[in-house]
């Protein structure tokens, strides 16, 4: 049978004086413990008014969990109410069915000692099955002083703020499968989710399967209108008679001039803030490019002149500038950048690897996560250029290596989209991803002179030796790739591409030149590893340390909102407010939720934010580990905050208006701006890359529309105007077609 421990307290009790008894106050704790929990029922303790509810089971007060097996209350006895009569009982947190109370006689504290012998609470749950709890019960005196810093402490713990330095990240324990709480009747959800599925808004990039190669750039040297018509194998012209594709010969590049784009003016723009002006610098100083990664002034000196100057030709117009970084993005660039060579203000991050390794999906996120920090990137896949200029139905035999005339047209169309980026790069990009097999040293060769004096280098090998891996990314190949989109055998296109991918194997040759990433059987997200070669400065860095963190696991990520607050109620922005009663509606349904979509996924968790209302909708989720993350907080609204739009604009018109004007750049007086949600937000989207398992997010709108803004690929420029309705759950599916969407609104 289990104990029952209780520290003797006879010396306190009674009313007698002494020095020690003056203004204490009795302390207990009631504990209970059980490792096979079942029935989604929980311990409860009832007894004598007014200490423990009543005697009325539907009062009971709930034990609160402790650790995955124990479960504890914690209260104060005054001194008229030293004599306590409980029993314990087992039921739903919130109904009253089943409910079984514990066999045997009342319990009875006294002065804070048990009376009788200790034993374990038995629960008769059926005629055949009896279930067993251990109980440890302990009893102390308190001075007035230590209850109110006790008190203090439990306030601070329920209503958690930045003032009191909470740490980045707090974990509390999950719970053992199978011990959920119930949720009442407001909480209850249809049995099919897909009841509560919303339309996603017009805006986002894709909402299904997609292929990564097909978001790529699209080419603009070659005349879209001239070649739209050769995509397929051939076409029925005007007349009604069938054309081939034109072949190598028949069709003429049109590439830029570069001497003719970028005359030497000695000036450009200051994108930074959008004004143009000379800038003089003695004779002899060294023209400087500051490139902060985002919307940076390009600072070029004249070779005909002493003056560095900003080109006042440029048309603003023409160009969707991205905003200023913020912080480290910003000083860090500055650093590395200032003293560098040419070539070093523009980085191409050329891919190589054989198909079906994954190039075209990490060059994807890669492009997606520099485009988040504010770093101005473009993905350029040279098999969309190929089947733009050639046709889509190429067979194994055009990627033979002894096939001269294909492998003359392969390099052509790289060429022409290396020229493309660095057209592109002229013209203020930052970062280019050159996505292609590159296969040879011959390629890779041509392409290192092309970009000298132009862009740096970094070559990005993906090599994968997971047979199942590979097999996956070939059939997907078959199914989402444009190159098999007219082939409706598949295991016709299936052959086809093995032998494309034998024909590669034989002239492959792995990078060992030039400043390199080899990423060994990382897209698995189990191991691997990761070799780096003559990898230096702030933007390289980053990509190494984003590509160690990424992975192609299939696993959901949730993003929601907490549940309507009080400051919401009353309009009033910031704050720490609890939830309103709509609130704790949604923290039910948000909990049921949960557990039916999540009910295999045992390796989730629950991340939210330090403040309460992001707790407090996340309470009632159990079953797995919850994590809380300074990061996570609401933006900063400064002296702004507790206040409403309507008194800003009242009494702060000027602030008002200059938020109105840019609210991506807009900086609370004191406060935040959203570059700088998105700078303290970046370990919050490495890890989130890392995670293999489930992860749901219980945020704020701010916060959730700049990583919301990161899976769905968006301009800086529209995260302040992203739709991020209350009681809504965006579900964003991780995995190798990319990212996917849905959204269920629960209310």
């Amino acid at each position: 049978m289990g104990t029952g421990a209780s520290k003797d307290l006879d010396n306190y009790s009674g009313g007698g004086g002494g020095d020690e008894q003056v203004g204490g106050q009795l302390y207990v704790s009631l504990k209970m413990e059980n490792f096979k929990l079942r029935d989604q029922i929980i311990p409860h303790v009832y007894g004598s008014l007014p200490l423990v509810g009543s005697w009325d089971p539907s009062r009971a007060l709930s034990m609160e969990r402790e650790s995955a097996s124990m479960w504890e209350l914690s209260f104060v006895v005054p001194p008229n109410h030293e004599t306590l009569d409980f029993k314990f009982l087992l039921k739903p947190k919130y109904g009253d069915v089943p409910c079984v109370v514990e066999e045997g006689p009342d319990r009875l504290l006294t002065g804070g000692t048990l009376q009788g012998d200790g034993r374990s609470a038995m629960f008769l749950l059926s005629e055949d099955e009896i279930v067993e709890y251990r109980v440890f019960i302990e009893a102390d005196r308190l001075s007035p002083f230590d209850l109110a810093a006790s008190w203090r402490a439990y306030q601070e713990n329920l209503q958690p703020s930045t003032v009191r330095g909470t740490p980045d990240v707090t974990i509390s324990s999950g719970v053992e499968p199978g011990t959920e709480t119930e949720v009442d009747s407001s909480g209850n959800l249809e049995l099919d989710l897909e009841h509560y599925v919303v339309p996603t808004p017009p805006t986002v990039a894709h909402s299904g399967s997609i292929y990564a190669s097909n978001m790529t750039e699209t080419p603009r040297s070659l005349n879209r209108s001239e070649f739209a018509k050769y995509e397929g194998s051939g076409v029925y012209n005007d007349d009604g008679a069938y054309e081939k594709p034109p072949s190598l010969k028949e069709l003429r590049l049109i590439a830029p001039e570069t001497t003719k784009m970028y005359p030497s003016s000695g000036m450009t723009e200051s994108r930074s803030f959008g004004t143009f002006s000379p800038i003089h610098q003695p004779d002899g100083d060294k023209g400087l490019l500051v490139d902060r990664g985002v919307g940076s002034p390009t600072l070029v000196k004249s070779g005909r002149s002493s003056n560095v100057t900003i080109d006042q030709k440029y048309d603003l117009e023409a160009r969707d500038p991205m905003p200023a970084a913020a912080g480290a993005v910003a000083a860090a660039a500055v650093a590395d950048r200032m003293l560098g060579l040419k070539e070093d203000r523009h980085l191409a991050v050329v891919l190589v690897g054989l198909p079906a390794r994954g190039k075209s999906f990490t060059a994807a996120k890669l492009t997606r996560y520099l485009r988040w920090l504010g770093h101005d990137t473009k993905h350029f896949n040279v098999g969309k250029y190929r089947r733009l200029k050639l046709g889509a139905n190429q067979s194994a035999d055009f990627f033979r290596g002894d096939n001269p005339e294909g492998l003359e047209a392969r390099n052509e169309v790289a060429a022409l989209a290396m020229e493309d980026m660095i057209a592109w790069m002229h013209e203020g990009g930052q970062v280019g991803i050159f996505d292609a097999t590159n296969s040879s040293k011959q390629r890779r060769k041509m392409l290192m002179k092309m970009a000298e004096g132009n862009c740096k280098i970094i070559f990005l090998e993906t090599l994968c030796n997971d047979p199942q891996i590979i097999e996956r990314n070939i059939r997907l190949k078959i199914q989402e790739s444009p190159d098999y989109a007219q082939q409706p055998d598949f295991e016709a296109g299936y052959q086809d591409f093995k032998t494309r991918l034998a024909n590669y194997e034989k002239v492959y040759e792995p990078v060992n030149e030039g400043s390199y990433i080899k990423m060994i059987d990382m897209v698995s997200g189990h191991g691997g590893q990761i070799q780096v070669n003559n990898i230096s400065g702030y933007l390289p860095g980053r990509i190494v340390f984003f590509l160690v963190n990424t992975h192609l696991t299939p696993r959901p990520i949730l993003l929601t909102r907490h549940g309507e607050s009080r400051d919401n109620v009353r309009g009033r922005i910031g704050g720490d407010s609890a939830v309103s009663d709509t609130g704790e509606v949604y923290a039910k349904k948000l909990a049921n939720f949960v557990e039916k979509r999540l009910k295999n996924e045992r390796a989730a968790s629950i991340w939210t934010s330090t403040l309460q209302r992001t707790i407090l909708t996340a309470a009632p989720i159990v079953g797995f580990p919850k994590i809380q993350w300074r990061a996570l907080e609401e933006i900063n609204a400064g002296v702004c905050d507790g206040m409403t739009y309507d008194e800003i604009k009242k009494n702060m018109p000027e602030e008002f208006k200059s938020r109105e004007k840019d609210k991506l750049r807009y900086r609370y007086p004191r406060g935040e701006s959203y570059l700088d949600v998105i700078q303290r937000l970046e370990p919050v989207i490495i890890e989130l890359e890392r995670q293999r398992a489930p992860v749901v997010v219980v945020s704020h709108q701010a916060v959730l529309r700049a990583l919301y803004a990161y899976f769905a690929d968006r301009p800086l420029n529209e995260i302040p105007h992203l739709e991020m309705p209350l009681h809504t759950i965006i579900e964003i599916q991780m995995g190798v077609t990319g990212v996917q969407e849905k959204r269920y609104k629960l209310m």
